[in-house]
């Protein structure tokens, strides 16, 4: 039992650091501004919904989609770990005073169902993890990830009271910096491969 909680944890925590629930509470909090409880309440399904069904594609159809436009994983792993680390790194230095675009009331599908939860991170990990703890280690991690995700979109009003505006901005930052992290191993894995 011990041994599958690890393997469980293996393919669970580069997927929570990926996805980054905390961080999606707080996009969630900023751009559902404004918006209606019962409209924030379906565009959170929506997100969740589209976030999962696309991250359930590129981990069953990913290798087939790889074999069709003539790419390895390893390609895949160099690119997702290039713009994932961009990506992070653009978050890290993004300034507090830089205000967000607005977007429309209707955000679940873009950006936060894609590529925000399933995103090239999202996607590159699942693929990897599939390669090295199995499909079903794989799955049941990511079920555990997108319910954290539909909790994170529950409570964000509550996160954000209890946390803080500067807390979050704290904690979105710490996750950067470990997915710039994970990038880097993403590259150098890539690269061997």
């Amino acid at each position: 039992m011990g041994e599958l909680f690890a393997t469980f944890l293996q393919a669970f925590i580069p997927l929570f650091v990926a996805i980054d629930p905390i961080g999606l509470a707080a996009i969630f909090i900023s751009l559902g501004a404004g918006v209606p409880q019962e409209t924030r309440t379906r565009i959170a399904r929506q997100a969740t919904l589209t976030g999962g069904i696309v991250a359930l594609a590129f981990l069953f159809l990913g290798q087939s989609i790889f074999a069709a436009v003539g790419i390895t994983g390893s390609d895949f792993q160099i690119a997702g770990g290039l713009i994932l680390f961009i990506l992070a790194a653009r978050d890290l230095i993004h300034s507090a005073a830089e205000e967000p675009a607005k977007l429309a009331d209707d955000f679940g599908v873009v950006p936060l169902g894609m590529p925000l939860i399933a995103g090239p991170a999202t996607i590159a990990t699942l693929l990897l993890l599939a390669r090295t703890v199995g499909v079903g280690m794989t799955l049941a991690a990511l079920a555990a990830n997108l319910a954290l995700v539909a909790l994170a979109f529950a409570q964000a009003d509550r996160i954000g009271r209890l946390i803080g505006h500067t807390g979050m901005r704290a904690i979105s930052k710490i996750v950067s910096l470990l997915l710039a992290a994970i990038a880097v191993a993403m590259i150098r894995r890539g690269m061997e491969g």
